[in-house]
């Protein structure tokens, strides 16, 4: 049968956007989401077929009586009706019907109900239309002062189907159906609490399950970012995050096998330089010896000799420097530096350093006396008169060196007035025989001396520090000495109890 219902506008559904937090959260979120769409959709598909089967057996037995009521009462009045008629066919039809509904009966112009004082405006203009248009018995639901009705509208035929002209609609009341379907509805939306419920607790017991193994994998990860190369992740199944585990382990053990390698070659080379580093310095005991007669009688030897003479002292000279700078830095790298430390007046230490190299003329010295430390002289030393000689090397004049205290030790800050440092050279100006000018092949230096004065620094639990000052303050490089004034860790080691080694270069 055709139903005439009016569409209801659907109102627009508001977006909806959850701050999600870690993966248990949005396993949790998606999880009652899923089962609370479920469950939404299955009430409302269970809610709208129940609803529809409860209208329709209601709407199919009440069409059905209706029709068969009217075609029992319809050869006991005379054709054409008067209202008195009509009156009497509307009273017989309804006492004949389960709950003795409403009755109109109507016949062109004439109307007639079987409750005179009822209201008709339950039948509509568009049902009596249908009815009088298609010659069938047509339906529709409509809604009447709070309450739903069922109204069946049904033509009187002649024998063979030719309409008569009368027509009979009947109203009952859907209250019953309509309290059966609430019912239905309310018993679901009580029963969908639990099975959010269960689907939260079924949420936090898969979300156990998936995230224990990545757990498992972090904290892996974690011991082999921090240093443990045995470290390894536990393989359990054969699903993805198994063969996650497995491709972890995988790349743990390859990359134990690059480490331990990098380590014995690392380990190699240092031994190589120890060693030709301690086996260089017999031969050149020599040489010096033979360099030192040579500068002696060199203003007796003809001009040639004499400068040849003189060329090879000073690159005898530069060797063994080179090599005593190998020979210390082979001791930071197998631990064997350690702080012969007392406490010092830092004023007089700097001061000593550059009276001893013939510096003082040209050097600025700050140097007020009275800030002690304890730190072995002779490291602080040589890390001063590297930064002083690299700046007066590479830089301009006037060269400055200034001791301050600070509130947890002291700092020595060199300075020049030179080009500075180039800005890719701040990063690497302490990597081991780096220097910033790579057109210069040859120079005094052997390009150890910032490493080593850094590997001073840090067996006192201090560091350096490379800037360029500002050009509106007349540019120029500054390298700043920071110490404590008592050793962090005794025998040079780090926060970790780690020899500390570092590499580093000059300019």
């Amino acid at each position: 049968m055709k139903r005439l219902r009016p569409q209801k506008r659907l109102r627009p559904l508001k977006r909806f956007r959850p701050r999600l937090g870690g993966l248990r959260t949005r396993l949790l979120i998606a999880f009652v989401l899923v089962a609370l769409i479920s469950t939404v959709t299955a009430t409302a598909l269970a809610y709208r077929e129940s609803r529809t089967a409860v209208l329709a057996r209601t709407q199919d037995a009440f069409q059905t009586d209706v029709r068969d009521r009217v075609d029992s009462v319809a050869p006991d009045f005379d054709m054409p009706p008067d209202v008195r008629t009509l009156t009497a066919m509307a009273d017989s039809v309804s006492s004949g019907l389960s709950g003795a509904p409403l009755v109109v009966t109507r016949y062109q112009d004439l109307t007639a109900s079987s409750d005179g004082l009822a209201d008709r405006t339950r039948i509509t203009p568009e049902l009596r239309a249908s009815v009088r248009s298609s010659g069938r018995t047509r339906f529709q639901r409509v809604e009447y002062r709070g309450r739903p009705y069922l109204v069946v509208g049904t033509p009187v035929t002649y024998d063979g189907g030719r309409v008569s002209g009368l027509e009979v609609f009947a109203v009952t009341s859907l209250l019953a159906e309509q309290e059966h379907t609430d019912a239905l509805l309310d018993s679901v939306r009580g029963g969908l609490p639990p099975v959010l419920g269960l689907a939260a607790l079924l949420a936090l017991l898969a979300a156990g399950t998936v995230l224990r193994p990545v757990r498992e994998l972090g904290r892996a990860t974690r011991r082999l970012a921090d240093g443990d190369l045995d470290s390894r992740a536990e393989v359990k199944g054969r699903d993805e995050l198994a063969r996650l585990a497995a491709d972890f382990n995988t790349t743990a053990d390859a990359l134990r096998a690059s480490v331990t390698d990098l380590r014995d070659q690392e380990a190699r080379a240092r031994r190589f330089v120890a060693d030709v580093s301690h086996e260089l310095r017999t031969p050149l005991a020599a040489m010096t010896m033979v360099t030192t007669v040579l500068d002696e009688d060199a203003a007796q030897l003809p001009t040639d000799a004499a400068r040849a003479a003189r060329t090879v002292s000073d690159e005898t000279a530069r060797l063994a420097r080179l090599v005593e700078d190998l020979m210390e830095m082979s001791r930071f790298d197998s631990g064997a530096a350690r702080l012969d430390a007392a406490e010092t007046d830092l004023g007089l230490t700097v001061r000593g350093t550059l009276e001893l190299r013939g510096w003082t003329g040209q050097v600025a010295a700050r140097l007020p006396e009275g800030i002690r430390a304890v730190v072995d002289r002779r490291r602080v030393d040589v890390a001063v008169a590297n930064l002083v000689g690299n700046a007066l090397r590479h830089g301009a004049p006037p060269v400055t060196v200034t001791l301050s205290a600070t509130a947890d030790g002291v700092t020595v800050e060199v300075t020049d007035w030179g080009p500075g440092l180039p800005p890719d050279a701040l990063d690497q100006v302490f990597d081991r025989f780096y220097k910033a000018d790579t057109a210069r092949t040859r120079s005094e230096g052997s390009g150890l001396g910032t490493a080593i004065a850094l590997e001073n620094a840090r067996l006192h639990g201090g560091t350096i520090e490379a800037a360029n000052r500002p050009a509106e303050e007349g540019g120029g490089a500054v390298f700043t000495l920071r110490l404590p004034r008592h050793p962090r860790q005794p025998g040079g080691q780090d926060g970790a109890g780690r020899e500390t080694a570092a590499g580093g270069g000059a300019r």
